[in-house]
This record gives C-alpha cells, structure tokens and sequence, in this order.
C-alpha cells in the first residue's frame, strides 16, 4: 500500500479524534396502556334515556300535545256521528271504548271527563254530567226543520246560513240538500268562496226591464260610504231615503218629579208668636165692632 496513503488515514483519524461530537439517543417505545377493565367502561359510559314505546307514550299524562290529541279524536269522532244520525249521549268509557282510547292513563281521563269535554263549545254534556253529545250550530233534524230556520232567517232580515255549519248540524245532508235543490239558493261568497244558502222565496220574483237592470248595475257605489250617498241624494233633491236605515237612539230626557211646594214659616220671630197671636185676635175683635 502506497505510504502516502497511510499517512494521510492516520492524520485523518488524529483530526477526527480530536473533533468532539454529540450523540442522539434512539427514543425508547413505551409500553401500551393496558386495557381497561369492565368497571371502567360501566363509569365512562354516558346515561341512555329509556325508550319510548306505544304503551309509555300514551301513559304519559303530563304532555299536553298528547291530551289535546285523545280530545280532538273524540270531537271528530262525535260529529261524525252526529252526522251520521246518532244523537243520543255516551258516557267517557264509551267514547274511549268507540275511539280506541282505552289505554289512557287515569288523569287524562279525569281531566277529559271533568274539563276538557264541559268545556268545549262542540260538546254538550248532559245535565247528569255522565254523557256526552255533539252539540251542533243549529238544531235541526230533517228538512222540514232547516226549511223552516231558512224561512225565519229570511222573515227576520238574518241573511243566509253557512253551507259547512248546516253540514255539521243536519244529518244525511246531502240527500236533503238534493231533494230541497228548488227551495234554496246558493250563493258564493266572494271573500272567502264560502256559499251561502237563502230560502228562495217564489213570491218575491219578478221580471225587471233589461234597460233597468243595465242602469242598476252602471251606478257604482262600493266607494261611498252612507254620509256620500246621503250628501248626493241630497243635492239631486232626493229625500225619500231620510226614513230609512239605521236610526241613533235618542236618550229621552227624565222628568222631574212634580213636588208640592211647601211654604217655609218664618224663624226669625219664633220668640214674638204669642204676641202675634194676640195682636191677631184683637184686630178681628176691631173690625167686628160697629163705630159709634
């Protein structure tokens, strides 16, 4: 080997030595954590709500969404019965019997049977307090009844009846509806399109002149309050309306009691009536006696 070689390894070993230097320690891999036993994963485990089911759902009493759901199933349930033609009255266990409703909890029953069914405006109760009905808009049975309600409403100056309230109240109301088609008229509301029946009153018709109907119908007055229509009218020298419509009471005024008067005696000279009194008497005694 060539020497020149060899010195220069020895001279680079002599500099490395003498260089000083840092040596990284190689980390060391912990052991893992042994597993956790079964009494720690019962503590970290989070607490589960218990589940609901049909029959601890409708035991809840204290939800007043559930409450007002058994109540608005047995008002539905009464008037289609109604409608149906049974009217007589039912008790609670009854209702809940025909509703499917028997697996309630006792205080909703109570509250059904002492509040919520008294007070409600679509349920009559009877005067026993034990039954329950439908207790519709009008009371009417039949057609000749609700022929008869039309008749005062139209004798009266009351309007029309609503189509849904004679639905709710009359039993079977569309066959009584097709068979009195000729004796009521239909009218839609053009606010809500809500139709309106009227008695059809036959001895009210009449023909009216078409150039009157045209006129009738060219005067437009849905703008004008009653002040403009009077003003109007009076200025065409119209009078004829004055008498009709709407009169304001006048208050009638009260009368005084028509009371005697009583004269009032003079108290200043309450200490002089005995001197009074004589001086009375002996100027009667005066003008009796003749002069001489």
């Amino acid at each position: 080997m060539d020497p020149a070689l060899l010195r220069e390894r020895e001279a680079f070993k002599k500099r490395a030595m003498a260089t000083p230097t840092v040596e990284k320690k190689t980390k060391t891999e912990r052991p893992p954590p042994p597993p956790p036993s079964d009494d720690s994963k019962r503590k970290m485990r989070p607490p589960t709500a218990p589940k609901l089911d049909a029959t601890t759902y409708k035991t809840m009493s204290g939800s007043s969404q559930y409450r007002f759901g058994v109540l608005a199933k047995i008002v539905k349930f009464m008037r289609t019965r109604h409608q149906d033609g049974d009217d007589h009255p039912l008790t609670i266990e009854e209702i809940l019997d025909e509703t499917n409703q028997l697996d309630i909890g006792q205080s909703v029953k109570n509250w059904l049977s002492g509040e919520a069914l008294n007070n409600n405006p679509k349920i009559e109760a009877s005067p026993c307090g034990t039954k329950f009905s439908f207790k519709p808009v009008y009371k009417i049975k039949d057609g000749k009844a609700l022929m008869r309600l039309l008749k005062q409403h139209d004798l009266k100056g009351l309007g029309g009846i609503l189509l849904e309230d004679v639905q709710e109240s009359l039993p079977h109301c569309e066959k009584v509806l097709k068979n009195r088609a000729a004796e009521i008229l239909f009218i839609i509301r053009p606010i809500d399109k809500k139709k309106i029946l009227f008695y059809n009153d036959r001895t009210a018709n009449f023909s009216v002149d078409d150039e009157f109907q045209k006129l009738w119908r060219s005067a437009t007055v849905d703008a004008m309050d009653d002040a403009k229509i009077d003003e109007y009218l009076e200025k065409q020298g119209i009078r004829s309306m004055q008498d009709h419509g709407l009169k304001k009471p006048v208050p009638k005024r009260k009368k005084a009691a028509n009371k005697k008067r009583q004269f009032k005696k003079p108290r200043d000279n309450e200490h002089l009536a005995d001197v009074l009194e004589t001086y009375e008497d002996n100027t009667l005694t005066l003008k009796g006696v003749n002069p001489t």
